[in-house]
């Protein structure tokens, strides 16, 4: 049985449901196709994210990136802001002012005429990352900086964490986001992603982290054991657990 949209406006869905999932980035856009628990069916497509990023060359360019995809009867999708039932609130590296309000699920609905599901791109990767047990947090580490809260496996309230004061009267995305890392350098820029980490265990008490993003792989000082990265397939990966039953 492949998905079918009940009368109620509910989606019932199978395990033989396939799920495009796509991850969009400040930098670039990825999809795959997975299959239900999360395996990739196929290689990562990906290209550059546009800039100016307007609601229709968003929509446009995550039609092409989909092109070569093969079938798929769900679609997931992880944005770098605050969304809120499919519309997005806030847009920090892409451009609040242009993309806020917009109904990102249902234009994709339209445009690809299946189920969509949109949620916070660190929240997916989070769902690609988890073990599900005790408080897990995922930060992603990339053209800004993400963050995401898993209590026994459960997605809480999304927290802007990355636009909180961290040092220095800047934020978290202003002091560890890419244009930082650039700006200072490798060595200083992982003596504040050290500092980040200090800073978020005495603000939740994390059983366990874990770092994506583009960044992750910068990292050059001794992780503890509570702490480790993770692989960028998580952004991609997150998006089948969006469609089980929670």
């Amino acid at each position: 049985m492949t998905s079918t949209k009940k009368s109620t406006g509910e989606i019932e869905v199978s395990p033989d449901s396939r799920i495009l999932a796509i991850d969009i980035g400040g930098t670039g856009l990825k999809a795959a196709v997975l299959s239900f628990d999360g395996e990739l069916l196929t290689e990562r497509a990906r290209i550059e994210t546009p800039h100016p990023t307007t609601k229709e060359a968003l929509s446009d360019a995550l039609m092409k990136l989909v092109e070569p995809l093969p079938g798929y009867e769900l679609v997931s999708v992880g944005f770098p802001g605050v969304v809120r039932n499919g519309k997005i609130l806030t847009a920090p590296n892409l451009g609040t002012d242009e993309l806020k309000g917009f109904d990102l699920a249902g234009e994709l609905e339209k445009r690809f005429s299946r189920p969509v599901r949109v949620i916070n791109d660190a929240d997916m990767q989070g769902f690609g990352a988890i073990e599900g047990k005790g408080l897990e947090m995922v930060i992603t580490l990339g053209t800004g900086f993400g963050s995401a809260l898993f209590m026994e496996g459960e997605l809480t309230p999304h927290l802007e964490i990355a636009h909180l004061p961290f040092r220095k009267d800047q934020t978290f995305d202003e002091q560890v986001g890419d244009k930082a890392r650039k700006k200072i350098g490798r060595k200083r820029w992982n003596r504040r992603v050290r500092r980040a980490i200090d800073f978020l265990r005495t603000l939740t008490h994390f059983d366990k982290l874990y770092i994506g993003g583009g960044n992750a792989s910068r990292i050059n000082f001794k992780l503890d054991p509570d702490v480790q990265t993770i692989s960028n397939e998580c952004g991609v990966r997150g998006g089948a657990w969006l469609w089980h039953k929670r």
